[in-house]
């Protein structure tokens, strides 16, 4: 009786897939769709959790159809509204040097120190403030998200120093989005020093972008 329940969860989310790959309007690269793909992956879920809670081969079977539909609003609904934040952060980061990259439903921005702060500073650049106030004005748009600032240094010099230099640059990034109208509630500053390179501090490329701001977006769900 189960053979006619199981292919219900591959098959919801196969449906949902099609149509999940898009071009990128800003970069002409070809990508999956993160509305689409959250969809299928809650339809899948929730045609399992269905087809689990019934009690005769009917009733799993349309309890599999309606999980799916349900899981599949909330796995698209959460990619949507990430789907929308990313367009207009891309839209209004071009040209200041900041990048912006989807992690799944994370939407993360680089902020390089050459563009954010002077040299050795954590005072904020016209650049970097022109550019955060790009930034609130999405933030405040799209309230149910978490923001993780995070400072990175390169090895020069003190350890010590580095990490405290990382610190006052997240803080001088968060305290500018609070005060450009974003909640404080929704803020979390961390620096991390040059703990978490993601290039060669052996070469002056590698420890420009080690120099770095990073700006997490997360989706705030409700259980």
């Amino acid at each position: 009786m189960m053979k006619s329940v199981r292919p219900l969860a591959p098959l919801a989310a196969a449906i949902l897939l099609v149509g999940c790959t898009t071009t990128d309007p800003y970069s002409g690269q070809t990508q999956r769709n993160k509305t689409g793909t959250g969809a299928a992956i809650g339809a899948a879920i929730g045609a399992a959790a269905g087809a689990l809670s019934g009690d005769g081969s009917t009733s799993r079977r349309d309890r599999a159809l309606i999980g799916a539909a349900a899981g599949a609003a909330a796995g698209g609904g959460i990619g949507a509204y990430m789907d929308r934040q990313e367009q207009q952060l891309r839209s209004s980061m071009q040209g200041t040097g900041i990048g912006v990259e989807r992690q799944g439903n994370d939407i993360v921005l680089n902020m390089p120190s050459e563009v954010t702060f002077g040299f050795d500073s954590s005072d904020l650049t016209p650049a970097a403030t022109s550019a955060l106030n790009d930034v609130s004005n999405v933030l405040t748009q799209y309230t149910d998200t978490r923001i993780n600032i995070a400072g990175h240094t390169d090895s020069t010099g003190d350890a010590g120093y580095n990490q405290r230099l990382s610190e006052r640059r997240a803080q001088a990034v968060g305290q500018y989005l609070s005060q450009s109208g974003v909640s404080a509630g929704r803020l979390n500053m961390q620096g991390y020093g040059e703990n978490q390179p993601v290039a060669s501090n052996d070469t002056e490329a590698g420890r420009a972008q080690n120099r770095r701001v990073e700006m997490t977006l997360t989706p705030i769900t409700q259980n």
